[in-house]
């Protein structure tokens, strides 16, 4: 049995690692500290990978799933502890391409600033380039907008609260500006498709290979709730954030790459109702933004 570990473990993207891999017979490690419950089934290590005095190579782990590293530093006290492994995942993230560059973005594109997500971007950019310094033969992969099950992030959530409440939905212009998704449970996959094959790539833009309107993502969320969307357009020069999920900031990833060794992606429907069908008993994980109440003071 490979001996994973997993960097966090106990929100969103990380817990869902440790959960698809615990239900994948591995034998699963978490780091994290012990502030939040923790997955069934995995071995807590209690710590804080800055702490000098933490012992990670007494473990001797086979693979290490990095959820949860967001700059260089975070990387060097992480990889100095554990020593060489055989397989290391990096989660990056789609914000490390300019959004000057042309697009769809290509794994070999030159990387560099970007004014929509500013040093969140410039830090991942410098969490890669210490891993691939420090461990040359890892992965790195670079996803677009993540959703599914335990997404603590307001983005699907808001407009499910839309739609319970019956209200119109306040749309950024024609609501024709597109997204692109990556189902959480996809990630595992790849990881796993990684972990088994040891592919020659290893950097991946990774996401769904169809991008959809902002309209056709709120339809959907809607539908989910058993409702059919109404809009009122928002031509304003407002802040979209105020009242919208996202940037207004449209890019999309090339996944050709990634279609080689995982051609199919959960449907983004089929993953939207699985979101839907766990925000309704969990409302109170989810970090809610004020977004209904700015729409109700601004913008009726």
């Amino acid at each position: 049995m490979s001996k994973i570990l997993v960097t966090g473990g106990t929100v969103f993207v990380s817990k869902f690692v440790a959960e698809y891999f615990v239900e994948k017979q591995y034998e699963v490690y978490v780091l994290n500290r012990n502030s939040r419950p923790q997955v069934n089934g995995v071995h807590l290590i209690e710590g804080d990978r800055h702490d000098p005095d933490l012992d990670l190579k007494k473990y001797d782990f086979d693979i290490v799933l990095d959820i949860t590293s967001y700059n260089g530093q975070d990387i060097t006290d992480l990889v100095s502890k554990i020593g060489k492994v055989k397989t290391y995942i990096f989660v990056s993230s789609s914000a490390v391409y300019p959004e000057n560059l042309a697009q769809p973005f290509m794994e070999n594109a030159e990387l560099g600033p970007n004014k929509f997500w500013g040093k969140y971007g410039t830090d991942k950019i410098d969490a890669e380039k210490t891993l691939l310094d420090m461990q040359p033969d890892a992965y790195i992969l670079r996803p677009p907008y993540l959703y599914g099950p335990g997404n603590n992030v307001y983005r699907e959530a808001f407009v499910f609260d839309c739609a319970d409440q019956d209200r119109k939905f306040y749309l950024p212009r024609n609501g024709e500006m597109k997204l692109q998704f990556f189902h959480v449970r996809d990630l595992c996959k790849i990881m796993e498709k990684i972990i088994k094959e040891s592919p020659d790539e290893h950097i991946y833009n990774v996401g769904n290979r169809d991008s959809v309107s902002i309209k056709e993502w709120v339809d959907l969320c809607y539908k989910c709730a058993g409702k059919t969307a109404s809009y009122v357009n928002v031509f304003d020069d407002i802040e979209q954030r105020m009242y919208f999920s996202f940037y207004d900031y449209e890019y999309a990833l090339d996944v050709e790459k990634q279609s080689k060794i995982l051609p199919d992606t959960i449907s983004l429907e089929e993953g939207l109702k699985e979101c839907y069908e766990w925000y309704k008993g969990h409302e109170d994980e989810v970090r809610k933004k004020p977004m209904i109440e700015y729409i109700d003071s601004n913008l009726k």
